[in-house]
């Protein structure tokens, strides 16, 4: 077994998403697979490796380059990209009883940033921000009770976890459902727009709130999960450090 083949797919998950991809075109020949070059963005994401680097198994970097433009640019436009249909449906049926919220910082390369205004996919918002740690991307997760991410959303470092908590919870249906966040998350806008979608939360208030509520802690240690799911998404090198200009 070739040592990069570690990482690659395993046949009961390539038959969940093939659908997804579209269909490779017949009057010529094609150089590699959507599951071979699937399987080179997964290995490049582990490693961290530069494209330059990809294994000649996988096929030539510029192809697998090209095939990950055309899968990343098809949702710019009405935000139903190929790769955002794949996340959703292997989110199918998540555990909602408990759901937890929090972000999480990643450093940015010094070749990563200086994309041109216009690219040529026309995505001018590239989520790299400027804070205390230089520049930086930030990633607002939400994950379900047993650690899965249910959405996700990229801003720049700088912005705090308040200001994208609302666009996180957009969209999600929050009926009978348990937020926990840490206090960062303790806005009078993040706890009405909860309540108003008929869900609760456990978010322990400030320490010097006009109006202090209760905070169950019991439940509080389930947020926990949502910082194990961070702690195995950074495994993947290429997240835990931007080396990419483009998003």
């Amino acid at each position: 077994m070739v040592e990069s083949e570690r990482y690659d797919i395993t046949e009961e998950q390539w038959e969940r998403i093939k659908d997804f991809f579209p269909q490779q075109k017949t009057g010529r020949p094609t150089k590699i697979s959507n599951r071979d070059a699937f399987n080179a963005v997964i290995w490049l994401s582990r490693t961290g490796s530069p494209w330059r680097d990809l294994p000649r198994h996988y096929g030539p970097w510029q192809t697998v380059y090209s095939r990950w433009r055309i899968w990343t640019d098809s949702g710019l436009l009405d935000d139903s990209g190929l790769l955002e249909r794949i996340f959703q449906a292997l989110g199918i049926d998540p555990d909602r009883e408990n759901m937890s919220l929090d972000s999480i910082t990643i450093k940015v390369h010094q070749k990563a940033f200086g994309a041109q205004k216009k690219s040529r996919c026309d995505f001018p918002n590239q989520a790299i921000g400027i804070s205390r740690g230089g520049r930086t991307t930030k990633i607002h997760a939400l994950a379900d009770g047993l650690g899965n991410p249910i959405k996700f959303i990229l801003t720049g470092g700088q912005v705090h976890d308040a200001k994208a908590a609302i666009e996180v919870l957009a969209g999600i249906d929050l009926t009978d459902v348990n937020i926990i966040a840490d206090k960062a998350y303790g806005t009078k806008e993040i706890m009405e727009y909860i309540n108003a979608s008929e869900g609760s939360f456990t978010i322990p208030p400030k320490a010097n709130p006009k109006d202090p509520w209760e905070c169950d802690f019991y439940a509080y240690c389930e947020r926990h999960l949502i910082e194990n799911f961070f702690n195995q998404l950074k495994e993947y090198r290429r997240i835990a450090t931007r080396f990419d200009k483009l998003c």
